[in-house]
Formats: C-alpha cells, sequence, structure tokens
C-alpha cells in the first residue's frame, strides 16, 4: 500500500484495504476480431490470483487510472485496465465516440480465456470510461455482475453534442485537441498533458473563435482532426449518430447499476435517460447526483463509498447495496436527500409569466397594469457573440455570478419578487418563448438564475434551441420556441427572487448562430430580436414545483 493509497482510502471513507501487496501485470496483449491488437494492465493481490474482477477500458491512457486501480486492488480485487483501440499504445485507430462494436465483445471472449478470470466481473469509470460500458452491453454477458457509470451517457447526439440543436463547439473542439494529443505517435505521458493544459486551454478557446468552424480544429492543433470534421459535417440526426446511441442497450447491462452524475455535468440529461431507461428494463439501480461540474464527484466520500458498496454487494454477496433509489444534493437548500424516484412524483407545473419592464411573476396571471406591455426587444451579433458563463461544461463550467453577462445589451433578465417561503424546483425546468427575429436562422438561450439578497445572481439551469427556416411563424411571424433547461433539484429560499435570462447566444460553449443557414461558412448577420409576453403570446418559464410548494 502507497502512502498515497493510505492516505485517500481513509479520507474517502472506504472499507479497509485488504491487502498491502498489489501485483501489476502490464502490456497484456488482446486480440480483437479484425487481429487488432489491444494492450491491458491488470492489477491483482498477490495472495489470491483469482480475486473477483473489475473491468475498466479508457481511452485517456492506462496511467490515468492506476490510482482508481490500486485502491481496488488494496480492497481484494483484480483490476484489469483496457486501452481502446488506437490509444495507449494499442493498435487500430481511434474514431471518437463510434467505437468498434466486435471489439467489446472479443474482449470478453479473452477474458474467458484467462486461467485468472473469476467468472464474474464488474465494470468501472466515469465520462468516456462510463459511455464505454453502455457500448459494452450490445449484447448479454452472464458475468457481468454489476456497472459502475459515472458522468456519462448512453447517447451523444441529443443529449449533449447538438442539444438543442446547437453543436457544443467548446467542450468538444477542447476534447478532440486533448485526444489528438494523447493519441498521436509518441503521445504524451499523463503529467506532461497536466502541464500543458493552460496552454492548451488558452488554444481553444482562440480557436473557437475562428470562422469557418471547420477550420477550429487545425488552428488548436494545427491540423484536422478526423472525427472533431464528421462531428460538424453531420449537424442533424441520422444514420452516422445513430451509430453512437447505446439507449437500447439498457436491456443487456447487468442487474446490479449504479449511476452517478452532478447538476452541472453536461452530460447530466444522458444520464437521467440512462436511469429511466434502466428502470424499465427492470435493473437494480441506484442513482446519485452530487453538486458537482464533470469528474467533480469522482474523488468524493459519497461517491466512492458508494461504489465499493455495490463491488461488495455485486460480487461478494455483502449486504451493502444503499437502500434507496435516488439520491440528490439540493443546492439552495443544501444537503443530500434520499428520494423514492426521479422524476419525483406529485410534481406541478407552474408558469412564470415573463412580462414588461423585465417583471417575472407567477401563475400565469395578466400583467398587473391590465396592458400587454411593447415586446422586449435585443439585438444579436454574431461578430460579437454572447458570451457563455459557467453552466454544465466539460471544461471550465459551474455555478457563477451572472450580474457582467446580465448587464449586456443583449441579454433580457426577468426578474420575480422576493420569494415569501422556500421554493422548490424538481425536474426538468422548461422556456416556452414566443420570439419574433428578423432571421429565419437564430437561437434561444434560456438560463433560470437564483437573485440573492445582495443582488449576486448564480445560474440553477439553462438550455438552448436552434430555430430554422423549417421552423415556421405565424402570420404575424412569430415563433413559439420551447426551449429544454437542464434537469435540476434546487430550494430557491425566502427573501430569493428567481429570475429569467433569455438571450440569442452562449459562445464558445455553442457555435455562434450565424444568422444564414449555414453554420459552416463566414458570413454572418445580425439578427434583431422580440420577445412577446402579452395574453395571446404569454412567454414564461415552466417549473416543475412539488404539490404544495
Amino acid at each position: 500500500m502507497t502512502v498515497l493509497t493510505r492516505i485517500l482510502g481513509r479520507s474517502l471513507g472506504l472499507p479497509p484495504a485488504r491487502t498491502s501487496d498489489v501485483r501489476v501485470v502490464r502490456d497484456l496483449r488482446v486480440p480483437m476480431a479484425d487481429g487488432v491488437q489491444v494492450l491491458a494492465d491488470r492489477y491483482h493481490p498477490a495472495v489470491d490470483e483469482h480475486a473477483p474482477l473489475v473491468l475498466i477500458r479508457t481511452p485517456y491512457g492506462r496511467g490515468g487510472a492506476g490510482l482508481t486501480a490500486r485502491l481496488i486492488a488494496e480492497r481484494g480485487y483484480q483490476v484489469l485496465v483496457v486501452s481502446l483501440r488506437g490509444t495507449g499504445g494499442s493498435g487500430g485507430r481511434f474514431t471518437g465516440w463510434h467505437l468498434e462494436s466486435s471489439d467489446g465483445p472479443a474482449l470478453i471472449d479473452w477474458l474467458r480465456e484467462q486461467d485468472w478470470f473469476p467468472c464474474a466481473f464488474a465494470t468501472w469509470g466515469a465520462s468516456f470510461l462510463g459511455y464505454t460500458q453502455w457500448e459494452l452491453a450490445g449484447a448479454p454477458v452472464p458475468e457481468w455482475k454489476a456497472a459502475l457509470v459515472q458522468d456519462a451517457p448512453a447517447e451523444v447526439y441529443e443529449t449533449f453534442m447538438y442539444r438543442g440543436g446547437a453543436f457544443a463547439l467548446h467542450d468538444w473542439l477542447g476534447w478532440a485537441e486533448q485526444m489528438h494529443t494523447l493519441t498521436r505517435p509518441g503521445g504524451v505521458s499523463l503529467l506532461a498533458g497536466l502541464l500543458r493544459l493552460p496552454g492548451a486551454r488558452r488554444r481553444v478557446r482562440a480557436a473557437a473563435g475562428r470562422l469557418p468552424v471547420t477550420a477550429a480544429d487545425r488552428a488548436a492543433v494545427g491540423e484536422p482532426v478526423d472525427f472533431f470534421q464528421d462531428w460538424v459535417g453531420h449537424p442533424e440526426p441520422g444514420e452516422f449518430w445513430d451509430r453512437s446511441d447505446h439507449r437500447d442497450h439498457a436491456v443487456n447491462l447487468p442487474p446490479v447499476v449504479h449511476l452517478a452524475g452532478g447538476w452541472q455535468d453536461v452530460f447530466l440529461p444522458g444520464i437521467l435517460d440512462g436511469y429511466a431507461a434502466l428502470r424499465e428494463a427492470g435493473k437494480q439501480v441506484r442513482l446519485l447526483v452530487g453538486p458537482w461540474t464533470h469528474g467533480g464527484g469522482v474523488m468524493t466520500r459519497e461517491y466512492q463509498r458508494e461504489a465499493f458498496a455495490v463491488l461488495d454487494h455485486a460480487l461478494r454477496g455483502a449486504d451493502t447495496l444503499p437502500s434507496g433509489p435516488v439520491r440528490l444534493f439540493v443546492p439552495g437548500a443544501d444537503r443530500w436527500e434520499e428520494r423514492p424516484e426521479w422524476p419525483p412524483a406529485g410534481r406541478e407545473t407552474a408558469r412564470w409569466r415573463l412580462h414588461a419592464g423585465g417583471r417575472l411573476e407567477p401563475g400565469g396571471s395578466a400583467p398587473a397594469d391590465g396592458g400587454a406591455g411593447e415586446p422586449s426587444r435585443f439585438r444579436y451579433d454574431p461578430d460579437d457573440p454572447t458570451p457563455a458563463v459557467g453552466g454544465p461544461q466539460l471544461y471550465g463550467g459551474g455555478v457563477r455570478d451572472n450580474r457582467r453577462l446580465e448587464a449586456r445589451p443583449d441579454v433580457l433578465t426577468f426578474t420575480a419578487p422576493e420569494l415569501a417561503d422556500d421554493l422548490e424546483v424538481s425536474g426538468t425546468v422548461a422556456a416556452e418563448i414566443y420570439l419574433r427575429s428578423s432571421r429565419s436562422h437564430t437561437d434561444v438561450v434560456a438560463r433560470l438564475c437564483d437573485v440573492a439578497p445582495d443582488g449576486r445572481s448564480v445560474n440553477v439551469c439553462d438550455g438552448i434551441l436552434r430555430l430554422t427556416a423549417r421552423d415556421e411563424p405565424d402570420a404575424d411571424g412569430v415563433r413559439t420556441a420551447r426551449v429544454e433547461l437542464w434537469p435540476t433539484a434546487y430550494r430557491f429560499r425566502r427573501g430569493h427572487r428567481l429570475r429569467l435570462q433569455v438571450s440569442s447566444g452562449a459562445h464558445p460553449r455553442y457555435d455562434r448562430n450565424l444568422g444564414t443557414g449555414d453554420q459552416l461558412g463566414t458570413e454572418a448577420v445580425v439578427a434583431d430580436q422580440e420577445i412577446l409576453h402579452d395574453p395571446a403570446r404569454p412567454s414564461a418559464v415552466l417549473l416543475p414545483v412539488l404539490a404544495g410548494g
């Protein structure tokens, strides 16, 4: 046992270590169906060659999973860390979210031939390591007893790459740069990768400002990145994206699944979709959602203790499985709560209407002064795009003070009176915006904020919808934009105020809408926007509140 793993084990509240003598066999060669060989490292307790097995598949190099592997192995498990094809010295070519479908079955067949395979295993991993677990479930695997999936979706296009129809530019340009660096000949070590991270982030942000967007990868890394070009070249759902949609694999995942995510994680909608699919498939699912950004919950007591409890239950038969189906951290209330289900039963949809003068009022009421008021107006200029501030992002997101953003002329704000009582919003928030635009191609961005008594405005959840010429307006040139915001469970405290922001951009988090219909071009056109909030077109934010809340 190393000093680091001993300290981590105690600080994370892990079960006591069973051994300090962990053996590592490196660079095992695993043949794939097409003859390509991928590399794997096996960690195992020296005293137990046939200990229960935990499988980790990663594109980030096996060294990056070494600390987790040791923590697991010291608690009496074998761990096999496998580099996906085209990564970490494995043969073949890495193609982003499109994994070779025959690789998972080939790996399982190879495992069955090893004399140390205990005929039972669990899978473990966050982010892309979690996505590989959904992909592995293309067919039933009887020996697979549990899956621990953190911060990972089952599907790519709808849940994060083009959520609302807009390309999540900054996240996936950044990830393309990261993977290009890791998978190029010679690659970089984990330490070198960490040291180069600040400079890489600056280059990516600058590259995200380039037009056309198809040149962004060249600006970031000096040459095209094939899978980035594929992503920007397929802006519509279809056969290309179907290859990375594994939601129908829920039936083949193991009987016990632990899902974890964070309210400010880019993959949260996909995690919750996966939870629903697994429940429908009859799996025993535990859902843990914390106050985290992407990856923020990996080394926390809340996650690690539950993860080892699931392992001990599934692979050793221990009576350690968390009893309830859902555990959530509720921001605002700032406490963990056990819940019987997600989304919670007994919710009601409360319409809080937008009004002239930047007012937001509950109950779907007519304007207090009896008049409709003029539409609220702003101008969106793609040459000076509305910036992204925090929110669910892969890099650099989270809860932020929004006051500087709200002071911009291209951001409208609608603010409610102070709350007389606490209000809990729990579920998926939506905004129904009646928009008249000078452009047929434009975006609507909606963000719900919590305004404290001192005026600080922090983001709770947000969403975007890309409108195109296919979205036809009514006779008055008005279109209805229903924007689905991020799921949330949030307590607005007495004395606080709700605020809805409405804008037409969040750059570079999403690619700027050029207003021309050609998102791969360089021409950009200003959009003049009107938000209507009269009785006939009652723009509103739709809040899922608990009955009586």
